[in-house]
């Protein structure tokens, strides 16, 4: 089985942020968010992964992965020109899939349990494709699953009026007939080319379509609460390491190498903190992730992640919570009295409170 990872998209509900940086990069718990499926794909024993880029941030995906050696298998990658949908991104893929049945894996979902259960119910049930559900709230954000008799009658993407609360949750387990399907679809409303229309006429086809129901929780990080959401939820997993510093902490935290906790810092977990960091005088709260060579200090954070290389130095008494902050940026006092934020700030962003 060869697997798919796809990391295209504008992300443009996750803006500022992804004016300048790529959504499936952005950091949950210290890596990016689509290092995740990547890994969950390594766990059920795919040796080969190729990952579909866009025209945003391409390269950048490919110094970060580049060919797959640091996870000991190989990584190839694929251009998709514009973003017209999962069916086309999978459609240019052919090449590489061959006469394998493969996954496909969308690089900003979080599974909490990953894909193994799922895994083994494709294989031992032969299917010729298989999708992954979840109960949602809000199913007119998702493609829709409709079911009788324990079977898909009908699958419809982000529908006005749904008739099902069952989404499809990112995962997609195909084999190589799903090819000659995408190559006549046309665009759908949206304009895009759409794999619940695929998925759709495998199951008019009378092909052996099923679906698995996913443990656990999933999370589609499309949006910042969401990001956010995710976060917390990776959080709440951590293990924390043995620190000398153990009177500065309390709950799981996890610090990476040289980071260092000066003066009155206390830290309360679940955190999670990146190598060579320096935090001074500062509080940092449950559900933190803080990354690299960041310099902290005179400040409370909680429920927010900050990214690599952010420098943040407040008079004292600020509170920052529920932000994104990206990497690169810098937050500074001036003679404001605002003394509690809520912010979402993209890469090199300059700021003085």
């Amino acid at each position: 089985m060869k697997g798919i990872l796809l990391h295209g998209g504008s992300g443009t509900r996750l803006r500022p942020l992804t004016y300048t940086d790529v959504k499936q990069l952005l950091p949950i718990a210290g890596k990016p968010i689509s290092e995740y499926a990547l890994e969950n794909m390594i766990d059920i024993g795919i040796k080969e992964i190729n990952i579909v880029i866009g025209s945003i941030g391409g390269e950048e995906v490919k110094r970060y992965y580049g060919d797959g050696s640091k996870w000991n298998i190989r990584i190839t990658y694929t251009y998709q020109d514009k973003p017209l949908g999962i069916a086309q991104a999978i459609g240019l893929t052919q090449t590489f899939v061959k006469d394998d049945s493969f996954i496909v894996y969308l690089g900003d979902n979080y599974l909490q349990d990953g894909i193994s259960k799922l895994y083994q119910d494709f294989i031992s049930k032969k299917y010729d494709a298989m999708i992954a559900l979840v109960p949602v709230t809000n199913p007119s954000q998702f493609g829709i699953a409709e079911i009788k008799d324990d079977k898909i009658t009908k699958l419809v993407e982000k529908p006005r009026e749904p008739k099902s609360n069952l989404a499809i949750a990112g995962v997609y387990f195909l084999n190589p007939n799903v090819f000659g399907i995408i190559s006549h679809l046309k665009p759908s409303w949206r304009n895009e080319y759409e794999i619940t229309e695929a998925y759709q006429e495998m199951i008019d086809k009378g092909m052996n379509i099923g679906y698995s129901i996913i443990n656990g929780w999933f999370k589609d990080t499309g949006t910042v609460d969401d990001f956010l959401d995710c976060n917390r939820l990776v959080l709440d997993r951590i293990k924390g390491n043995q620190m000398k510093e153990e009177s500065k902490i309390s709950g799981r935290v996890y610090l990476g190498e040289n980071v260092r906790l000066l003066e009155n810092t206390r830290i309360l977990g679940p955190c999670y903190i990146g190598s060579n960091t320096q935090i001074k005088d500062s509080y940092i709260g449950p559900f933190t992730s803080i990354g690299a060579n960041c310099n902290i200090e005179n400040v409370e954070i909680e429920n927010s992640i900050i990214m690599d290389e952010t420098d943040i130095k407040m008079p004292g008494e600020t509170r920052i919570s529920e932000s994104l902050i990206g990497s690169k940026t810098s937050i500074k006092p001036n003679n404001s009295r605002q003394r509690a934020m809520k912010l979402v700030l993209g890469r090199e962003s300059k700021l003085e409170l």
